[in-house]
């Protein structure tokens, strides 16, 4: 452990000094957050809170990434070169999902609305960073395309021609998932540390030492991060970092071959996105809303809560969940 908590405690750091140089340079570029209308009218006072701070994350992970891999690949024993070979499809999907969210963002500041990317180009450029990764994992890293059973702990063989459509599915699940979920000051950082935790642990645990390492990195980087993302926020991640978060914890449960395991410990990313569903059909059916506002974040947040007592309850729930997928592997 005293590994993994070197790495967090040089992300975190790494984090925390990028924020400080980042955030001022958002700020002069007068890069500000872009509240809904038709969102909670409490949020409007965060018109003009610098976003985009899924920067941050990008350049803490690409210099903590980038550092391991030399240190890694320095080495003589070539099971060591080896994890740093494999860290490298890790890093590279999740900074390309950055990649995207950082081009919508810009999309949004430069129109001056919320509506950002065309979906289809969005939709798009996700599919194809997806399937990259699905290509890379089973073709160059040649992982195998077998899948866990929670609980059962049991596997299934899928034939590639059915894994490669599965496992994108999961990314792109993954990131609409997590980028639903961020819409409440340090929500979305705090649920996504939780759950990138619970993936570190299971990499400690079948010793897969990328995964050990990757992980260690996020956590830092999400620590670092969330101490400038707590309510009152003074900087927004934006699409830039709710997809980059999406696509690491898709990507680390898709190597670890447990991405069944996600349907528990993203308990509260798959609610959110239930929620938003749920609330389009009944309302082209009805005319009338299951909840005061979706995602559910904003139902609780119309119904009286703080948004210090969302984020609390939801990373709890999500902690709980954790433990409970932790039981069954």
């Amino acid at each position: 452990m005293e590994f993994q908590t070197k790495i967090i405690l040089l992300s975190l750091a790494v984090s925390f000094v990028v924020a400080l140089m980042v955030i001022p340079i958002l700020k002069k570029l007068k890069v500000g957050q872009l509240e809904r209308k038709e969102g909670p009218q409490s949020h409007l006072k965060k018109q003009g809170t610098p976003t985009m701070g899924g920067i941050i994350m990008i350049i803490t992970i690409l210099i903590v990434g980038i550092f391991m891999c030399m240190d890694y690949y320095r080495e003589e024993d070539l099971s060591q070169k080896q994890i740093a070979i494999n860290l490298i499809p890790l890093i590279g999907a999740t900074i390309g999902f950055g990649i995207i969210g950082l081009i919508d963002d810009l999309k949004k500041l430069i129109g001056k609305n919320t509506e950002g990317l065309k979906p289809a180009y969005k939709m798009l450029g996700l599919l194809i960073v997806s399937v990259g990764f699905s290509l890379c994992l089973t073709q160059l890293l040649n992982i195998g395309t077998d899948i866990y059973i929670p609980f059962f702990k049991t596997s299934i063989l899928l034939p590639i021609w059915l894994y490669i459509p599965f496992a994108v599915l999961v990314m792109l699940a993954t990131t609409n998932a997590i980028n639903l979920t961020d819409g409440i000051d340090g929500l979305s950082t705090s649920i996504t540390a939780i759950i990138l935790t619970a993936l570190t642990v299971i990499g400690i645990i079948l010793g897969i030492k990328e995964i050990t390492v990757f992980g260690s990195i996020l956590i830092g980087t999400c620590l670092g991060f969330l101490l400038f993302n707590l309510h009152p926020a003074k900087v927004m991640m934006g699409d830039t970092g709710s997809l980059l978060l999406g696509g690491a914890i898709a990507s680390m449960a898709l190597y670890l071959k447990m991405p069944l395991l996600l349907i528990v410990m993203a308990l509260i990313p798959v609610i959110e996105t239930l929620s938003v569903m749920i609330q389009v059909r009944h309302f082209k059916r009805t005319g009338k809303r299951v909840f005061k506002m979706t995602p559910i974040h904003h139902h609780f947040e119309l119904s009286g809560w703080k948004e210090n007592k969302i984020v609390s309850v939801f990373s709890l729930i999500t902690l709980i969940c954790c433990s409970i997928a932790l039981m069954g592997i």
